[in-house]
């Protein structure tokens, strides 16, 4: 039994040296492959940084969004890295281990994306963003009723500071799908006012004043003109709308246009006596109505 028992201990030994010796001669003669492939992951790893180097000044150019540049540049650095990786495995002659791997990233990467499907379409509307040329920190944009100052870019949503001073935070996707109005990109716009003269009024003399005086307080420039029209025949004046052109970024600035509009254009009209009217509303209470309010 003994005797057994030692011969079964050898036995074993002497495989397990055998399967050494098998894989110190697979390491020996794998060993330049071994060294190249870490050679290779080395380089691969130099042309990540420099790649990233080299990104990190384009984007600087394009992209203004500090945490955009800095993703973008370590997915770049991460593909390339992934790259020398499978490459070293080739080298190593490793290739059922490469497939494995790569049928692995497969299956991972398809649930991944099933499950992040709405992360994953902010983030791909994300990166549209930021190359896009017509939205960039600070512009004052319009969005499905959204007005305000772009504040963040980011791979997830964009946020807009609203005139009231409360945030308004879009999904990319949703920005991207939809119309938007960028405000800041024509350094000029039009601005209209509108306005009423009396019935008795020169129309002729009250077009050629505002006119005159709009033009005086707001220079055109180029081919642009002041632009009056008669709209209509109202209750108690006759309507016009007047437009001429000004330097305009934001909403704030609209609003100090028309503020200095209306006030020049009531101060010259008072000058030269022209009747802005205003709605009068005349009450008949009738005469037995009044007869009881004599009574009371």
């Amino acid at each position: 039994m003994k005797l057994q028992l030692a011969f079964n201990i050898t036995d074993a030994l002497n495989k397990l040296w055998g399967k050494l010796e098998g894989w110190l001669d697979a390491i020996i003669l794998k060993l330049p492959n071994f060294i190249l492939a870490i050679l290779v992951f080395v380089i691969f790893y130099f042309i990540a940084k420099g790649v990233k180097k080299i990104v990190n000044k384009i984007l600087l150019s394009r992209i203004k969004e500090k945490s955009i540049q800095q993703i973008i540049q370590q997915i770049i650095f991460a593909i390339i890295l992934l790259i020398g990786f499978f490459v070293a495995l080739g080298i190593m002659d490793l290739d059922k281990v490469l497939t494995s791997v790569l049928a692995g990233a497969g299956v991972a990467g398809l649930a991944i994306g099933l499950a992040l499907q709405g992360t994953l379409s902010n983030t791909v509307s994300g990166f549209i963003l930021s190359f896009l040329p017509k939205v960039s920190i600070g512009d004052w944009i319009e969005s499905d009723g959204t007005v305000g100052a772009v504040t963040e870019i980011n791979l997830r949503n964009i946020t807009i500071k609203r005139p009231d001073n409360n945030y308004t935070i879009i999904p990319n996707s949703s920005f991207v799908d939809n119309p938007f109005t960028n405000y800041s990109i024509t350094k000029r716009s039009r601005i209209m006012v509108a306005c009423g003269v009396g019935y008795e009024s020169d129309l002729e003399a009250v077009e050629k004043l505002t006119v005159k005086i709009l033009g005086e307080a707001f220079p055109q420039q180029n081919n642009e003109e002041v632009e009056f029209f008669y709209t209509e025949f109202g209750d108690s004046s006759i309507n016009f709308l007047v437009r001429f052109w000004a330097d305009l970024n934001n909403g704030k600035e609209k609003f100090m246009h028309q503020h200095k509009a209306i006030k020049v254009i009531k101060k010259h009209f008072d000058d030269a006596e022209i009747n802005i009217p205003f709605p009068i509303r005349t009450l008949d209470f009738g005469k037995n109505k009044l007869e009881v309010v004599k009574d009371n």
